[in-house]
């Protein structure tokens, strides 16, 4: 048998050793972590309310998951922060992102580890849609008197996208007029206060996309009514009418009762049916009999709701203990029907007490 030379066995070891090294590196290379072999893309307009997909593009190493992260730039790209849950491969512009550029960075994973990619930035997004418009007046409802809560209905409005909305109540004259806002009422509510009674109510309502601002103003509430009947100050007789009418709600006599045929002064208040006073309503008086007093004119209501009328009684009125003198007494307003349009009537009445 023939010995092998030496030389072959040093041969053969250096062949094993660098079918080892061989195999190390193929069993690396196929443990390695995810490699991008094309970046990741974006498609979709860049405008606030579309959607944007991303596509996660080429990748080595067989990654077996993939994961997204959108970004918001700077309008040159840079200075990109997370979108707080924006980790899905869509993403719908919005109009936070209006003068900004978006991006989205993949990371691609396999049981070695992950790799990570950022796609190129979109253009600068701009912005879609149209300002708000109003197509319905804003309204208030509630019952319109001191104390009472008020509330504010948007109306309705078109714009994209859509429109948030801010608010101010103002108070105004009885007319409408010198409107003024008021400080701190800037809600969906309002509870009217002292300061109100006799005037008007009315709410600047401001609507705001990212294409601008619209104010809508409601129209004027209707007076604001006193909390208690006869409350606050008296208005004018002009501004009652129907469905409102007068009410006498009050009266005074001096002396009371009467005890001569001397000449007595009765006083009468006159309110509507919201609980203002009235001033300017014209009040006649007529005693009962007719042969017990004489006619007194007809009497205006002063500042206060109140009208004054001095009665004389006649001869024919007994001065005895027991009577009465009964009074027939109208509100109304000029102009009116003497018993039409917003007036009253009451029968009162004094007692004699000789």
């Amino acid at each position: 048998m023939h010995a092998i030379p030496r030389k072959f066995f040093f041969l053969g070891a250096a062949a094993a050793a660098a079918l080892t090294l061989t195999a190390v590196a193929l069993a690396a290379g196929r443990a390695a972590a995810p490699q991008n072999t094309s970046l990741p893309s974006i498609s979709g307009s860049a405008r606030d309310g579309s959607t944007l997909v991303a596509s996660r593009g080429g990748w080595a190493k067989n990654p077996t998951s993939y994961a997204y992260q959108w970004q918001r730039c700077d309008s040159g790209g840079g200075a990109c922060q997370p979108i707080a849950g924006a980790t899905g491969t869509r993403y719908t512009v919005t109009s936070a992102d209006i003068g900004q550029r978006l991006n989205v960075s993949v990371t691609a994973t396999n049981s070695t580890g992950s790799g990570t990619a950022t796609a190129r930035p979109t253009d600068v997004v701009k912005a879609t849609g149209t300002a708000p418009a109003n197509t319905s007046p804003p309204l208030i409802s509630g019952t319109f008197k001191e104390g009472s809560t008020l509330s504010v209905d948007n109306g309705g409005w078109s714009g994209s996208p859509s429109p948030t909305f801010t608010y101010q109540w103002q108070r105004c004259n009885a007319t409408g007029g010198a409107c003024v806002d008021l400080t701190g009422a800037s809600a969906t509510t309002y509870a009217a206060i002292t300061a109100d009674v006799g005037n008007t109510l009315r709410v600047a309502v401001t609507a705001t996309n990212s294409h601008g601002a619209t104010l809508a103003t409601t129209q004027e509430t209707t007076l604001i009514a006193p909390a208690k009947t006869g409350g606050g100050n008296a208005i004018s007789i002009t501004q009652v009418s129907l469905p409102n009418r007068l009410i006498i709600d009050n009266l005074r006599f001096t002396p009371n009762p009467l005890r001569s045929r001397g000449v007595f002064v009765a006083r009468f208040h006159v309110s509507d049916t919201r609980g203002f006073s009235i001033q300017g309503a014209l009040v006649y008086a007529l005693g009962l009999p007719y042969s017990w007093t004489a006619n007194a004119p007809e009497t205006t209501t002063d500042s206060t709701g109140w009208a004054s009328i001095s009665m004389q009684p006649s001869s024919a009125m007994p001065l005895t203990h027991g009577n009465a003198l009964v009074i027939f007494v109208r509100a109304r307003k000029p102009g009116d029907d003497l018993l039409a349009g917003v007036s009253t009537r009451r029968l009162v009445q004094v007692p004699i007490r000789p």
